[in-house]
């Protein structure tokens, strides 16, 4: 948790900083309290936008027994309430979690992941989808949201020609480039930055979980392979941060993962790989 918190400091730090060259204390409240509203809205219904958007449809043991089986197990053995199963009608492997807290939990697999995984991949991935509702990371990535919409907020408002007088007349043309275009781009890389912190310490939490570091190994292999070449139909960047591997594919350069809500698929496996080296 150490690195997010750092990271969340920064994003604090920046609209701070932004808001008060920009728009003062009250453009600073209202660029707040209108971001937290969004994201408040989003964090309490979100999941079932995003279940509705993929058009996943609920199953229970008796639907899908192996998928149900093995999260009521991962549940059991990371002291979790059992969430709800989804599948999803998509050939592209690809998995997620959702929900705002572990009482209110989703899980979601791709028909495609059950298909092209062994049960032990899809047991490794499901594993880190559970990490993801015992670390809270929804609500991590709900805070992220709400302070990195705050400063594209007071950007925006920038850019309108809106801000306050005392900021047109005391600051300077260079400072103000700075807040307008800089400092929400910086905003967005810290807030990608988070997310794939997050990634890393879910991948780690489910190689203790299943005590197999290797099947969330091979499953990662196999999910880059096809993500390249099989993309969701409906995914979309809104919700890509929520899937187990990025629905479009790998990342493309060095600068390209400044903005990538994944760490590389590479890196992952290598982390991986020193865990499992920990467990022999």
């Amino acid at each position: 948790m150490g690195k997010t918190f750092i990271l969340m400091f920064g994003l604090i730090a920046i609209f701070m900083w932004l808001g008060d060259m920009l728009a003062g204390y009250e453009g600073m409240k209202v660029a707040f309290l209108a971001a937290l509203g969004i994201n408040f809205i989003g964090y309490f219904f979100s999941d079932t936008l995003v279940l509705k958007q993929y058009r996943a449809t609920e199953v229970n043991e008796s639907q899908s027994p192996e998928l149900y089986g093995i999260v009521q197990r991962l549940s059991q053995k990371a002291g979790l309430p059992m969430p709800k199963v989804y599948i999803i009608p998509e050939q592209s492997p690809n998995a997620f979690a959702t929900g705002r807290n572990p009482k209110h939990a989703a899980v979601a697999a791709t028909q495609g992941l059950l298909e092209l995984m062994t049960p032990e991949e899809v047991e490794g991935v499901l594993a880190h989808e559970m990490s993801h509702v015992k670390h809270y990371d929804i609500l991590i990535g709900s805070i992220a949201a709400t302070w990195a919409g705050a400063i594209s907020f007071l950007a925006n408002t920038a850019r309108r020609g809106t801000v306050n007088n005392r900021s047109q007349n005391q600051k300077n043309g260079l400072a103000l480039l700075i807040g307008v275009v800089l400092m929400p781009l910086a905003a967005t890389v810290i807030q990608m930055a988070i997310s794939r912190t997050r990634e890393y310490k879910a991948d780690e939490g489910a190689a203790y979980l299943t005590n197999h570091p290797e099947w969330l190994m091979s499953a990662l292999s196999k999910l880059e392979n096809y993500a390249g070449h099989l993309p969701l139909r409906k995914a979309s960047s809104q919700t890509a941060h929520l899937f187990i591997v990025n629905p479009f594919g790998g990342m493309k350069s060095n600068f390209s993962s400044l903005f990538s809500t994944h760490p590389s698929t590479a890196d992952r496996i290598a982390q991986l790989e020193k865990i499992r080296t920990k467990l022999q």
